[in-house]
């Protein structure tokens, strides 16, 4: 990663970093990501291949892994981590267009909003639906699929249960 002199900017190469993202000091942007309309707060980390859309918020000191996709409505404050291939949702019924066959656009849906309190941790391939509030230091296991609330310091899962051979 470099940085623009002239604004001390993260300028990633081989990225897409839109001028009205806003960068707090000291924020480390991985290649090959996509960036647009956001707010990244100090020291906070963007691994490779994530978006972050208009309109999110990432706090202090922050880990986005890898291949995550944080989109329009998500607040993430300080000091949460991320994990690899976690993917937000901010619509509860998508469809591709309206009634009358013709192609949704923004007007046509409203953002459900989605809060990460501090120092939570989602563990990696996660999803986490529209609308919950996952609450301060809880943790979100590994693959799990988020449909509510998670209470503050809760530790949660879904899935099959995992097994290991002896």
């Amino acid at each position: 990663m470099s940085t623009d002199a002239a604004s001390d900017r993260p300028n990633p190469e081989f990225s897409r970093v839109a001028a009205n993202v806003k960068f707090g000091k000291g924020v480390r942007v991985h290649a090959f990501v996509n960036l647009y309309g956001c707010e990244i707060g100090d020291g906070s980390q963007i691994g490779t291949f994530v978006e972050i859309q208009k309109n999110a918020k990432i706090g202090n000191r922050c880990k986005i892994s890898t291949h995550t996709f944080i989109c329009e409505g998500v607040i993430i404050e300080d000091e949460c981590f991320i994990g690899h291939n976690v993917a937000f949702i901010n619509d509860r019924f998508p469809k591709a267009a309206n009634a009358d066959g013709s192609v949704q656009t923004e007007a046509d849906w409203t953002v459900v909003p989605t809060r990460v309190k501090r120092r939570a941790s989602i563990g990696s391939g996660a999803v986490i639906l529209c609308g919950v509030t996952i609450g301060e230091g809880a943790l979100v296991g590994a693959g799990s699929v988020v449909t509510k609330d998670v209470p503050p310091f809760a530790v949660v899962s879904s899935g099959p249960s995992a097994s290991c051979a002896t």
